[in-house]
């Protein structure tokens, strides 16, 4: 393995601007730096930096495609279901099979569980606590943030974000039920689950599911969960959150309190397009639609799979052939390569930068709420996380009818596939966005496999035509006040972890 290139020292001043550079952001995993060129109080341009490369689509190649199951959890300890569902259905493809009913139901809970998961861990512990922050301190609700969201390091951490925590951790026992364990389950199958559900374990799925409702009707909302699904503008949203009573309750209340006081729904424009792979599989479609929405149209298209290429002219890997489709990409560093400034190639679909994530399931899904919060513009810091909880009030219901739906005693999985020559292509949503994994097999062996994580996505670097990423796009018009010190660059923080990074997917 190459390693990694030594963190450059900051660039000298240049005629368009200070150069800045921010990161670790080590709330997330520490990997993530951002470049900035600072204008006039402004971030003029960015290049975002994946710091490592871990090889992960190179390590593949040459084992027996089952395998893959065990491999590639291992890519993420946050987000490890979900590529083990891309895995399987990337395998389920070249085999040519479908898990029965109750294995699609299992595969759906289980990143249904995580997706969740990862929300409530976003919220409370990596975008919350920001305002707790010292530099907030003159505004009317900080005290409030504090006591609620201070970061668990603190010597008194936030109440709702201990909470959270405890909360967090008692429900992924669902996954101890389900799979046996969390992260990196093994249960997880291309013909469906190993592990079949009992009366017994289902009754205890239940539970959870009811504690969780819980947690979040009394905390993360203060109302319920169908109420919160059932907002259909952002009228209606700040109506509903108006008032003491509900945001003393409320943590989705209390911060719409703190955007509106920050003008965060003009902070972090995103893409122009917005994509979803459809999430929660089942034959009779997804639980959120697949599709590609573009704001000039407010319309949704089919995904055009074969038109996605890796671009990695700014990446430290050998871009000589020029992008190319995944199912043919390649993984060859090139750690002195001139010009190039990430360990993450640069996905584009038909050359179009794009944007994922919690906004893009539900616009593409046709939620009224999301569609609204886009009518004016690109996505912001403010859409985007009001679509992450939004997200979180659907998912949990989808997950009680899914538990309903199990049919005890039917089987859970099919006999496992053999593999002789094969290509397959396994697509998922991830909590942070459209995951693929592509692969190919020969005589019984993988013989080529390449990721497309979310945050390769969101967090691409420029591409061969010069045009920056999503988040590079939206970071340009920040403010970054030159005067503080620890705070300085506390606006550009917002817009990094609105998109809730997960930089060791993203350099696989």
């Amino acid at each position: 393995m190459s390693p990694s290139p030594p963190p450059p020292a900051a660039a000298p001043d240049s005629p368009a601007g200070r150069r800045v550079i921010v990161g670790p952001f080590n709330r997330v995993e520490g990997d993530l730096e951002v470049r900035l060129t600072v204008a006039q109080g402004m971030v003029a341009a960015a290049e975002v930096n994946a710091t490592m490369f871990r090889g992960f689509e190179s390590m593949l190649v040459g084992r027996h495609p089952m395998d893959a199951l065990t491999i590639v959890p291992r890519i993420c300890g946050i987000c490890s279901v979900s590529q083990s569902i891309a895995a399987a259905r990337a395998l389920a493809d070249a085999a040519g099979i479908a898990p029965p009913p109750n294995g699609q139901r299992m595969h759906n809970l289980m990143i249904a569980c995580e997706n969740l998961a990862d929300h409530l861990t976003h919220f409370y512990l990596f975008f919350m606590p920001d305002f707790a922050r010292a530099c907030y301190a003159h505004r009317p609700w900080h005290a409030e943030a504090r006591k609620r969201y201070a970061a668990l390091a603190e010597p008194e951490p936030g109440a709702r974000s201990v909470a959270a925590t405890a909360a967090r951790a008692r429900w992924f026992e669902l996954m101890g039920l389900m799979g046996g364990r969390w992260p990196h389950t093994g249960s997880l199958v291309p013909s469906g689950s190993t592990r079949a559900v009992t009366a017994s374990e289902r009754l205890r799925l239940w539970a959870k599911l009811r504690e969780m409702r819980g947690f979040l009707e009394s905390h993360t909302f203060g109302a319920p969960l169908e109420t919160v699904a059932a907002l259909s503008d952002a009228t209606a949203l700040l109506a509903w959150a108006d008032g003491d009573a509900r945001r003393a309750q409320s943590d989705l209340a209390l911060w719409l309190e703190i955007a509106q006081d920050l003008t965060l729904e003009r902070l972090g424009r995103g893409a122009k397009q917005l994509m979803s792979y459809g999430a929660f599989a089942a034959p009779s479609g997804f639980g959120f639609s697949s599709g590609l929405f573009d704001l000039a149209t407010q319309a949704v298209t089919p995904i055009p799979l074969s038109a996605i290429t890796e671009d990695a002219r700014s990446a430290w890997f050998d871009s000589a052939t020029g992008p190319l489709h995944p199912s043919v990409g390649s993984t060859v560093p090139a750690p002195d390569k001139p010009g190039a400034y990430t360990w993450n190639k640069a996905p584009r679909l038909d050359g179009q930068v794009l944007e994922v994530g919690a906004l893009a399931r539900q616009a593409v899904d046709g939620h009224p709420l999301a569609r609204a919060l886009l009518q004016d513009g690109p996505a912001t810091v403010f859409s985007r996380v009001v679509a992450r909880l939004l997200e979180t009030a659907r998912i949990l219901p989808l997950m009680e009818r899914w538990v309903g739906a199990l049919e005890l005693g039917a089987p859970f999985a099919k006999p496992l596939p053999t593999f002789g020559r094969a290509h397959g292509v396994g697509l998922a949503e991830a909590a942070r966005g459209a995951l693929g994994h592509w692969l190919s097999i020969e005589d019984g062996r993988i013989s080529h496999y390449q990721i497309i994580a979310p945050t390769s996505w969101n967090f691409s670097p420029r591409d061969s035509q010069g045009s920056p990423g999503a988040l590079e796009s939206a970071l340009v018009g920040t403010p970054v006040d030159e005067r503080a010190s620890d705070d300085a660059h506390v606006a550009v923080q917002h817009v990094v972890r609105s998109f809730d990074p997960c930089m060791v997917c993203t350099v696989h």
